[in-house]
């Protein structure tokens, strides 16, 4: 199997479990069982992953990471639409 396959095959199972997370949170407009610390530290981590991805000039790391990065942004910003004050 060639290498690249194999790092967007990976990339994308891995960001599929905060997709669906996401999709829960829209679907229920309920954020009470997240943690902002934690969807700040992916959202950290993943752009490092896609920054290490340009530097490598791997594009599974790049186009992997950077839709994680999209996905938990959009997290963060529906943590901060649905959370309860």
């Amino acid at each position: 199997m060639n290498e690249n396959i194999l790092g967007l095959i990976a990339g994308g199972i891995t960001s599929i479990a905060m997709l669906l997370q996401l999709i829960k949170v829209l679907k229920e407009k309920d954020v009470e069982d997240l943690s902002l610390v934690m969807i700040l530290t992916l959202i950290c981590g993943l752009s490092l992953w896609v920054w290490y991805g340009f530097l490598k000039d791997e594009l599974p790391i790049i186009l992997s990471n950077a839709f994680a990065v999209l996905v938990n942004i959009c997290l963060l910003i529906s943590y901060f639409i649905y959370r309860k004050n």
